[in-house]
């Protein structure tokens, strides 16, 4: 393979992520920030997050105060984590409608597996 057939490789391997790039951009813009929200077996902690990012809102059930500063603690990552993995494949299924699910794949988007507790919400 020559020089310039490696260069026009990586010209068009740059475009389509630029491409790719500006499809999601536009997507997240008109449909805004997208969350997972999900919750305790018991309803004590509810945690709604972004992709990847910290928690948004953390709501805790007086009951929930019965597990202790540790127990709580624990409960409110583990319910933190499954709502970033909701979040995560919420913003996948929405990407879908305009990026290969593949090239998402690619990027660091990954769907997540569908959970019975886990509940969406924009």
């Amino acid at each position: 393979m020559g020089s310039d057939q490696v260069d026009d490789d990586v010209e068009r391997a740059a475009r389509k992520v630029r491409d790719v790039e500006h499809a999601v951009s536009e997507h997240v813009t008109r449909s805004g920030p997208i969350t997972g929200r999900a919750s305790s077996p018991d309803g004590a902690v509810t945690v709604i997050a972004t992709p990847g990012g910290p928690p948004q809102q953390i709501t805790v059930s007086p009951a929930a105060l019965r597990m202790g500063p540790q127990g709580l603690a624990a409960e409110i990552i583990r319910i933190a984590e499954k709502a970033q993995r909701a979040a995560a494949t919420r913003l996948h299924q929405s990407l879908e409608r305009v990026v290969d699910p593949r090239e998402l794949t690619e990027l660091g988007i990954v769907r997540g597996q569908d959970e019975d507790e886990l509940g969406w919400r924009r």
